[in-house]
């Protein structure tokens, strides 16, 4: 593997695992481990198995095809791509309001900062990252640097809050309740809506596609799913430790309020940190992805790419400072995008078997059908949510 393409492909992980891993994860993973506990274990379990499918898929037919995402779908089915690309970035927006939101959050734990001025400044640096000639290489890095940032901070609160590990194994594998709206919401929150497609289409603009990388581009994919489910879980069992030992929650900001309680202000601080970071990379994988997907599509958008991601950091600022409620948008958002998944992770299936997209390849049958039962899935449990999600508002 030449040494370009490899920071391309932690770039490429590192993009999709923080986009996965922003405000959104956080206040998701803190808000139904206070409301299940230990049971939570089970959703993160399920959850991740079917992340791992669909990206698996996805990545596979993004290098094979060389085409991005929308428009593998017109292949499919001619105007179905500009749904998808509708679709996607509509629920990239609902995300990225949630992303400024959460980096304001961020910020006024950290120094007080109030929070207009927070979103704002928040929406300038995500701009910023724009600007640069070496728009792409800045990602990978920044990506890469504030991963492994939060990767630390988390870990450091999960062994301070010392969690019943050995309980929430066990409820992994037998949980007492299994909650729908948790399992869309998280899966929605990883590799729902744009999330799926970041490190595919990072790939692309950086040309290390095609059937000679499809290995490495799998080794890519998991990496970045890995990244996330560390995350994740690290996430679960800092809050597990706090609720297990019977303090509650609070729902304006459940995730800053376990910090402070399994870890004191010091552990507030340090979520501050973590949730400023998360935030401020998703901000940037929220813009990045929802914009390549119209690209292709308008001509208009591939002309002024970089000033067109600018504006939607602008617009998500601007749309989060007149209806807030951050907590409740990332919620929301994650639930949304869990929606997108079946019809997104199909479309992508259906394109394994046509010729015209994927050539001679061939993609594996387990792969196939387990991709199939994901979408199954996660329809029915969509669906059988959306009444939950409609109370969310």
């Amino acid at each position: 593997m030449k040494s370009r393409n490899l920071s391309v492909l932690i770039g490429a992980a590192f993009l999709m695992a923080t986009s996965s891993i922003g405000p959104g994860f956080m206040t998701q993973t803190a808000a139904f481990t206070g409301s299940l506990g230990a049971d939570f274990a089970f959703v993160i379990f399920i959850s991740v198995i079917f992340s791992y499918i669909a990206q698996l898929n996805v990545w596979s037919v993004i290098a094979v095809s060389t085409m991005r995402g929308q428009d593998i779908a017109n292949c499919v089915l001619p105007g179905l791509g500009y749904f998808i690309a509708f679709l996607v970035a509509l629920g990239g927006l609902a995300f990225n309001i949630g992303n400024i939101g959460g980096a304001a959050i961020g910020l006024n734990v950290i120094s007080d900062l109030d929070y207009t001025l927070g979103a704002g400044l928040s929406g300038i640096l995500g701009i910023l990252v724009f600007t640069s000639k070496k728009t792409g290489s800045m990602l990978d890095k920044i990506t890469q640097v504030l991963g492994a940032l939060m990767i630390a901070l988390i870990g450091y609160v999960m062994v301070v809050s010392e969690p019943p590990v050995g309980e929430a194994v066990h409820r992994m594998i037998i949980p007492e309740y299994a909650d729908f709206l948790a399992i869309i919401t998280l899966i929605g929150g990883t590799v729902g809506g744009y999330i799926m497609f970041s490190g595919g289409h990072r790939l692309i603009d950086a040309g290390v596609v095609g059937m000679e990388n499809l290995k490495d581009v799998r080794r890519s994919a998991i990496m970045g799913m890995t990244v996330g489910t560390v995350m994740r879980v690290l996430l679960f069992l800092a809050v597990l430790g706090v609720v297990s030992r019977g303090f509650m929650l609070d729902p304006q900001d459940p995730a800053g309020s376990a910090f402070l309680q399994g870890a004191g202000m010091m552990g507030y601080k340090l979520f501050g940190v973590v949730f400023f970071c998360a935030a401020l990379t998703s901000v940037i994988g929220a813009a990045y992805t929802s914009v390549s997907f119209l690209k292709t599509l308008i001509p208009f958008v591939n002309d002024h790419e970089k000033l067109i991601t600018m504006a939607f950091i602008f617009v998500s600022t601007i749309l989060f400072l007149f209806f807030g409620k951050p907590a409740t948008l990332l919620i929301l958002a994650g639930a949304l995008n869990g929606l997108i998944l079946p019809i997104t992770l199909a479309v992508m299936l259906v394109a394994t078997k046509k010729q015209s997209i994927v050539g001679d390849y061939k993609h594996p049958a387990t792969l196939y059908y387990l991709g199939w039962i994901v979408v199954a899935a996660t329809a029915y449990m969509g669906v059988t949510s959306l009444s939950a999600i409609s109370k969310l508002w």
